[in-house]
């Protein structure tokens, strides 16, 4: 079992790894893309790797919520993911409105 020092580290290598990787994919999109379609994939991968969730009801720690539904829903089936599945699916749905408010008011093409 982790000690209360080692599972702080690994959350936090966790999301600096998930910060870097969140930084990459937007420098990557960023060359291709228009900035309101990165936004979008960045906010909904954000989303996908930052939400976090309980494992199972015993557990007192965190997981990110995407492996909790992931190993969950193949080794019990959707059921038992279904703790893990709530939060993340309001995290996806609040990470597309955000893009849509950034698309309306940041990234709007200016009138002529």
């Amino acid at each position: 079992m982790l000690t209360d020092n080692s599972y702080l580290l690994g959350i936090c290598v966790y999301v600096a790894a998930a910060c870097a990787a969140l930084a990459y994919l937007t420098w990557w999109l960023g060359q291709y893309w228009t900035q309101a379609r990165v936004a979008l994939i960045v906010l909904l991968c954000a989303a996908l790797l930052l939400t976090p969730a309980h494992p199972n009801a015993e557990v007192t720690t965190f997981a990110p919520a995407l492996l909790v539904v992931l190993f969950e829903g193949m080794i019990n089936g959707v059921e038992a993911a279904r703790h893990a599945l709530k939060p993340l699916a309001f995290m996806l749905f609040l990470a597309a409105v955000l893009a849509g408010l950034l698309r309306l008011i940041v990234f709007r093409k200016p009138k002529a």
